[in-house]
C-alpha cells in the first residue's frame, strides 16, 4: 500500500541494493523471500519525536514498526559528533536530529554542565543535574542578553551547517527563560537554511484556559509565516488543539509547509525538572495532587510532595509519567485528522536503577512509558476499531512526515515513506487484523512489544524477522549535506538601528524599555 499514489493491490515487491527494484503481479525470486500473504506491505514508519537514542529503546520501536527515528523536539548538542558517533557504532534504524535551543542555551548559561561531547535527551538527566550545581537552572530560567543570544545562535548555526535537520524548540521547558525575541531568532537561524522548526509550545500544560495553548502556538506560527519557514507542532494534544489544526490546514492551503503530531495516550512523560511540574504550578495553580497524577516508573509509585522534593535534589533528570484524563475523549478525533502524524515521544530504555539497559535486556526490565513500545500498535488498533481507512493511518505513520520533511529539501525523506519503484526499501509488514499494542503502565508491562508486525526492513535489510529483532545495524543518517560556511549574522545594535529606523543618531536617544520580549535589549545603547 502506497499513500502517495494510493496504490492498493496484491503484488510482489522486489528489493535490490537497498531500494525497491520492482512491483509486479508476476512471480519473482531472490536470495531471501518473505511470505506476506494476508499482510500489508507499507512504507516504514517514521518517528519525528524520538528520544529513543539508545539500543534498547530503538529496539522496542522496531517492534512497533519504526524504520526512522529522529529527535526533532529536543535535538542534540554538537550535531557533528553526534552523527559521527552513530556512524561509528552503527544503528538499527535510520537516525537524525535537530539543532537544540535547549542544549545550546545550556552550553551558554550553564558552564557547570560542561557540555562538549554529543548530548541528546537520552542523557539529559546527567546534564540537568550538573547544570544545577550552582543552584541556577540557567538554560530554563535565565533570559539572554544580546551577547548571550548571539552565542546561542552561533552554536545553532554551526549545528545547522553540520547538517542538522532543523531547529528543536522545546520552549515549554524554558518558558521563563527564553524571550519571544530569542525564539524568533532561533526560528530565523533555521529559516536561513530553509529548514523546519519543531516546537513544544511555551504554555503547553500550563494553560489556565483553553485559549493559552493556541496563543503559544501563534507565537511560533507567526514567526514561521513571516520567515516562510516550515513548522512542526510537536504533540498537539493540549487544550485548543482543534483551533491549531484548523490554522495548520489553512496554512497548507496557502502553500505553507506546516503540520503536527500526536501520540495515542492520555498520559505523557517528561523529566521531573519540568517547570510545569513544580508545586507552584502543578499543585497550587492547577490544583492537582502528585499522588493522583505523577507516577514514577522507576520506583513504581506515585509521587508525594515529599518524594517530589527528594527526587529534585537526588535525580532532577528522572522521567515521570504525567496523567491527563481529559485527553481520552480527544484521541479518536486525532486518528482522522489529515497531516496530523504519529510521533511517539519515545523515551530512553532505562531499567529499575535508572540506567540504560543493554541490547539483550528482557522487555519486562524497561521502566518508562508504554508509548515507546506501543504507539503505532495503539493507533492502528484504535483506527481499526473506529473504522478509519487503513491507507489514512499508514499516511499518518509514514508518508506525511516524509512528505513534509522532503519538502524542506531533505533528500533522505524524499526517498522514504513510499512503496514505489526506485525508493529506498524501508518497509514495515503488518497484519491489519491483528496489529495491536500490548504495553501498559504497570511495572513489567512498559516495554511489551506490539504484535502483528512480523517483519521490518531498513534500507533493504531485514531487521525484524518473525517478530524477532536481529542483531544487524543497517540504519543510515538522515541529514542535510555539510556546508563550508555558516549563515547566521549576529545582532549588532547599530546595524539594527540603521535597518529599522530612519537613521537617527543613537547618541541623541535615551531609551528606557522594560519588557520581557527581549526586543528592548536590541535597542539599548550605552547602558540606556
Amino acid at each position: 500500500m502506497d499513500p502517495e499514489t494510493e496504490f492498493d493491490d496484491v503484488a510482489n515487491v522486489g528489493i535490490k541494493n537497498g531500494r525497491i527494484a520492482i512491483i509486479t503481479k508476476q512471480k519473482i525470486s531472490g536470495l531471501e523471500t518473505i511470505k506476506a500473504d494476508g499482510l500489508v506491505v507499507a512504507p516504514g514508519f517514521i518517528d519525528t519525536h524520538y528520544h529513543a537514542t539508545d539500543v534498547v529503546a530503538s529496539k522496542m520501536t522496531l517492534r512497533d514498526g519504526v524504520t526512522t527515528g529522529m529527535d526533532l523536539e529536543a535535538g542534540s548538542f554538537n550535531v557533528k559528533d553526534w552523527y559521527a558517533e552513530k556512524a561509528k557504532t552503527g544503528w538499527q534504524v535510520n537516525y537524525g536530529t535537530n539543532a537544540s535551543l535547549l542544549f545550546n542555551r545550556m552550553a551558554v548559561h550553564d558552564p557547570d554542565a560542561e557540555l562538549s561531547t554529543p548530548v541528546d535527551y537520552s542523557v539529559i538527566g546527567i546534564y540537568a543535574a550538573k547544570a544545577l550545581t550552582d543552584g541556577v537552572q540557567g538554560w530554563a530560567d535565565t533570559k539572554s542578553t544580546v551577547e548571550e543570544m548571539n552565542k546561542v545562535m552561533a552554536l545553532m548555526d554551526e549545528d545547522l551547517k553540520q547538517g542538522a535537520i532543523g531547529v528543536a524548540a522545546p520552549i515549554a521547558y524554558m518558558a521563563k527563560g527564553i524571550s519571544s525575541y530569542e525564539l524568533f531568532e532561533g526560528q530565523r537561524v533555521g529559516a536561513n537554511y530553509g529548514r523546519m522548526t519543531s516546537v513544544h509550545t511555551r504554555y503547553h500544560l500550563l494553560s489556565e484556559t483553553p485559549t493559552e495553548a493556541p496563543i503559544a502556538f501563534d507565537e511560533m506560527f507567526t514567526n514561521a509565516m513571516l520567515l516562510d519557514a516550515p513548522l512542526l507542532m510537536a504533540h498537539n494534544n493540549d487544550y485548543g488543539w482543534w483551533e491549531i489544526e484548523e490554522k495548520l490546514q489553512m496554512a497548507r492551503e496557502k502553500g505553507l509547509n506546516m503540520w503536527s503530531e500526536y501520540y495515542p495516550y492520555a498520559a505523557g512523560s517528561t523529566a521531573i525538572t519540568a517547570a510545569f511540574l513544580s508545586p507552584s504550578e502543578w499543585v497550587e495553580k492547577r490544583g492537582y495532587k502528585y499522588e493522583e497524577t505523577i507516577y514514577d516508573p522507576i520506583d513504581d509509585a506515585y509521587l508525594t510532595n515529599e518524594t517530589y522534593a527528594a527526587l529534585m535534589k537526588k535525580e532532577p533528570g528522572r522521567s515521570v509519567v504525567v496523567e491527563f484524563p481529559y485527553r481520552k475523549a480527544w484521541m479518536n478525533y486525532w486518528l482522522s485528522i489529515p497531516h496530523m502524524t504519529i510521533a511517539s515521544d519515545a523515551m530512553a530504555g532505562v531499567g529499575e536503577d535508572g540506567k540504560l539497559l543493554p541490547w539483550d535486556a528482557d522487555w519486562s526490565e524497561y521502566r518508562g512509558h508504554p508509548r515507546t513500545s506501543g504507539s503505532r500498535g495503539a493507533v492502528f488498533r484504535m483506527g481499526r476499531e473506529q473504522g478509519i481507512p487503513l491507507m489514512f493511518t499508514i499516511a499518518q505513520a509514514s508518508y506525511w512526515p516524509a512528505k513534509h520533511l522532503g519538502d524542506t529539501g531533505l533528500e533522505a525523506m524524499k526517498q522514504r515513506g513510499r512503496i514505489q519503484i526506485g525508493k529506498i526499501a524501508d518497509i514495515t509488514i503488518f497484519d491489519p487484523k491483528t496489529i495491536t499494542d500490548n504495553s501498559g503502565f504497570k511495572v513489567g508491562q512498559h516495554g511489551i512489544p506490539t504484535t502483528g508486525i512480523p517483519y521490518v526492513i531498513v534500507n533493504g535489510v531485514t531487521v525484524v524477522k518473525n517478530n524477532e529483532v536481529l542483531p544487524v545495524k543497517p540504519g543510515k543518517e538522515i541529514r542535510f549535506p555539510v556546508e563550508d560556511k555558516g549563515r547566521y549574522i549576529p545582532i549588532v545594535q547599530e546595524k539594527w538601528l540603521n535597518e529599522h529606523t530612519i537613521g537617527l543618531n543613537p547618541e541623541l536617544l535615551e531609551i528606557h524599555l522594560d519588557d520581557d520580549t527581549g526586543a528592548g535589549k536590541v535597542l539599548e545603547h550605552n547602558g540606556h
